[in-house]
């Protein structure tokens, strides 16, 4: 991934200092809802693009937007705000109904996506971060951060499928914050040999994971499975192993890319950093295969603060060691460990369940429904990874 790293932005990321987990990897505050004066044409054409994503015109009024004024984006939620707005223009323009995929982004879009992504750490790509997790705001901004309390700030299309896909995902990413809190301080007391304060941690990381599995199940519930698949899933997708753009994308005007197409991945909840961060204070390790791969390759779309936080976890010893350990003389420890490893098993089960709902059954008519939007065949992978999971329990 070919970034600017020398940019203000991107280095006060890097060295984020200590972390506010109050909505878990999510901005303690509601995200930017809009840009100020400066962007007003470019929010305009937010604003409008369900309806011209439906049009003969959505590329030419993308192309004809005024040069986009990158100076004036200041703090980190601008930036967020910036590149939620700018990777749904580019990926609906792309993707529109009714044309032909597009191959190449429009200079001014290309060089905005582009100017901020470097800012961020991240690829000039539509992820996780900008679909999900800066791409939401609260009704009552004093309540708590769950569905029905959260709508979208950026729709593809709008309407209560999507709605709800994402803000049961931003439910859970808020959720998540219990167990985030703890592994750190986990993490230093199972250097120390402290066994309750480790136990303690992972009772923590363990109700937190099915209050996780509560929220993930409650998906069906105002999603119905092939509205998913027809209505949202297809503008998720990237520019990598999508059989529709075999050469990647065009990001016209980009002298860093050289006019030369480059292949990013898609939108896909493995960008999300929670389960990596959990799997690293658990000691959960997954054999060497495709997806193990892919999701190393995820790491570079998450926001910078959110991969240095598991590198910061994994660099530790982790709470399998101290089991190992003195899981003989002290059952609590070792019925802890398990209870975590069998907590997390059950997420990951869920989602493979959900992952043939919604994918793989409203895919079969079309013999391309293994395909996930990162672009990988994942069906294998994922039960691979789950029994992996199960298999650590001591």
């Amino acid at each position: 991934m070919t970034q600017e790293r020398a940019d203000p932005l991107y280095a006060s990321l890097m060295s984020p200092g200590a972390r506010d987990f109050t909505h878990g990897f999510l901005p303690p505050e509601d995200p930017l809802n809009r840009l100020s004066e400066p962007f007003e044409y470019w929010e305009q054409t937010g604003d409008a693009l369900p309806k011209l994503a439906l049009s003969r015109h959505i590329r030419p009024v993308v192309e004809d937007l005024p040069p986009f004024p990158l100076d004036r984006l200041d703090t980190l939620a601008e930036h967020e705000r910036a590149m939620s707005l700018l990777s749904f223009l580019a990926n609906l323009c792309v993707f529109a109904p009714d044309h032909p995929v597009a191959t190449a982004i429009p200079r001014n879009l290309a060089l905005a996506w582009y100017g901020v992504a470097c800012r961020l750490g991240r690829p000039p790509m539509l992820t996780y971060a900008s679909q999900v997790m800066f791409n939401w705001r609260r009704f009552n901004r004093q309540g708590p951060v769950e569905v029905g309390n959260l709508h979208m700030i950026q729709n593809f299309f709008g309407g209560m499928d999507e709605e709800w896909f994402v803000t049961i995902h931003v439910h859970i990413e808020a959720v998540a914050g219990r167990a985030l809190a703890v592994l750190v301080p986990g993490r230093e007391a199972v250097s120390r040999g402290e066994t309750e304060v480790a136990i303690r941690c992972l009772e923590t990381v363990t109700d937190t994971l099915h209050e996780m599995r509560a929220i993930l199940e409650r998906m069906t519930e105002r999603c119905d499975p092939n509205t998913y698949y027809h209505r949202i899933r297809p503008y998720m997708f990237g520019w990598k192993n999508n059989p529709e753009l075999p050469d990647g994308m065009v990001y016209t005007g980009v002298e860093a890319y050289g006019g030369r197409p480059r292949q990013f991945r898609g939108e896909t909840g493995a960008q999300s950093a929670v389960i990596y961060a959990v799997d690293g204070f658990l000691g959960i390790e997954h054999g060497y295969d495709e997806m193990r791969a892919y999701l190393m390759e995820m790491r570079d779309y998450m926001p910078v603060q959110d991969r240095c936080f598991i590198e910061a976890v994994e660099r530790g010893p982790s709470a399998r060691e101290l089991a190992l350990q003195h899981g003989n003389e002290l059952p609590g420890l070792r019925s802890a460990y398990n209870a975590a490893v069998e907590a997390l098993y059950e997420f990951r089960r869920l989602h493979i369940e959900y992952a043939a709902l919604y994918v793989l059954k409203p895919g079969q008519r079309e013999n391309k429904g293994h395909v996930g939007t990162g672009g990988t065949p994942f069906t294998v992978y994922l039960k691979k990874h789950i029994d992996e999971t199960l298999a650590h329990r001591i």
